[in-house]
């Protein structure tokens, strides 16, 4: 098992690009089955959330070449069983359920384990899927699903308790494609990552009209085609490094290539906010931040985009710890999403949290600790503090780092950063 051990105190400069959107890359990945023919899609990164998206696909038939970010699909004889020893791996690989439905009038998927960061649970798939005509039967911890009469469209509510579901949206909006007749999800996710799907659905010959909005409208259609498509830029990516930037840079600060301004309006306006340098240049596809001469608290509350994306308050909670004054973060999606915090304050910082809000007072520098990392994000949270922190801190279970961030430690050493991966 691999760990980081960053040796804080060295100031950041330069440039590093940002990879294809991993929360993008697995439903367009579980897409392709969709299809008996080819299609390519780039910008796929290499994390192991998607190496283990492409065994699946592989497990279900599919002929699957990988080169460099290049993954060629060919789906032409395709199973619609999912086998339990991959899926219990990543909760992402719950997007087959409609891509096999639609293409195959079955699946057969195991339920995905429990989730560190609080209880997701798939019932609104259920709901979507049962809603155009899928009759779903649990047995021994698998969904065994078919559909008698085909799949029919229908108008279908996925609201949920924490706002909308992207998996979730993006699963009924996979199966409805090849569905009769017209599908209407209200409460739709409107992220980034699902309008990246409907466009990659479209290029197949897919009819969507609204992605992006809380109100998608499909129109089936008998059978769609290969195509080729670029996956857009991880906006998560972006953000983690935006945020090392006004932590650890030099004054000049550090440019982030390929990347989308409009993905990250949330991350910036509040780096800004908090007293930090952020400048994008004309075409929003590259971004300059450095720290500020007086950064400031703030508060931020989580909301579904285009509000504060929850996948970046724990980031978020490593420049608050130490900034000087109060800071608020407030996770109205995952209210448990705050086991970083605990690791955090190993390494002093001052963070009380209670009831899915976290009061941070900023404290003048973190002192290096053994840490563990407890999920993909809590685990960027640590690495960003370790940055800053006196001493060689060392980030257990990195692992969980590796599932979304590609090649994190290599990007941080062409910024200047003292970063080492050891394997115990």
């Amino acid at each position: 098992m691999d760990k980081l051990i960053v040796h804080g105190g060295r100031k950041l400069s330069g440039s590093v690009n940002i990879s294809g959107a991993k929360n993008a890359s697995l439903p367009i990945l579980a897409a392709a089955l969709l299809t008996d023919e080819d299609v390519i899609i780039r910008r796929v990164p290499d994390v192991s959330d998607t190496n283990y998206m492409i065994q699946i696909l592989s497990a279900l038939g599919a002929q699957v070449e990988r080169s460099s970010g290049t993954v060629r699909i060919s789906a032409k004889d395709i199973t619609h069983d999912a086998p339990y020893e991959l899926v219990r791996k990543m909760r992402a690989s719950i997007c087959v359920m409609g891509p096999l439905l639609a293409r195959l009038g079955k699946a057969r998927v195991s339920l995905p384990g429990g989730c560190v960061i609080g209880d997701r649970p798939v019932d609104l798939h259920l709901k979507g899927l049962r809603a155009i005509g899928t009759v779903i039967d649990m047995e021994g911890g698998n969904m065994d699903m078919t559909t008698p009469n085909g799949l029919i469209g229908a108008e279908v509510d996925l609201r949920g308790k924490q706002g909308p579901t992207v998996l979730g949206t993006d699963n009924l909006m996979m199966a409805a494609v090849l569905a009769k007749g017209t599908t209407v999800i209200e409460s739709a996710a409107a992220e980034p990552e699902v309008v990246d799907l409907a466009n990659f659905l479209i290029g197949m010959g897919a009819q969507i009209e609204g992605a992006g909005t809380r109100r998608i409208t499909i129109e089936g259609v008998e059978k769609l085609h290969g195509v080729e498509h670029t996956i857009i830029p991880d906006r998560i990516e972006a953000g983690t490094f935006m945020v090392a930037g006004a932590m650890a840079a030099e004054k000049e600060g550090i440019t982030l290539n390929r990347i989308c301004r409009e993905h990250l309006a949330p991350v910036a306006e509040k780096l800004i906010e908090a007293g930090h340098n952020v400048h994008f240049n004309e075409a929003g596809t590259t971004v300059t931040v450095s720290p500020g001469a007086h950064p400031t608290g703030a508060k931020i509350v989580t909301a579904p985009h285009p509000g504060f994306p929850t996948d970046m308050q724990a980031q978020f909670s490593s420049l608050f710890a130490v900034t000087k004054g109060i800071s608020v973060i407030e996770d109205t999606i995952f209210p448990q999403r705050f086991m970083h915090c605990a690791e955090m304050g190993r390494m002093g910082a001052n963070i009380k949290v209670d009831s899915g809000t976290a009061v941070i007072e900023g404290v003048e520098s973190l002192s290096a600790a053994p840490v563990m990392a407890s999920d993909l994000r809590a685990s960027a949270a640590l690495v960003l503090s370790a940055l800053t922190a006196k001493g060689s801190t060392e980030i257990n279970r990195v692992y969980h780092i590796d599932r979304g961030y590609e090649h994190i430690d290599e990007k941080l050493l062409t910024l200047g950063a003292d970063v080492e991966r050891v394997q115990e």
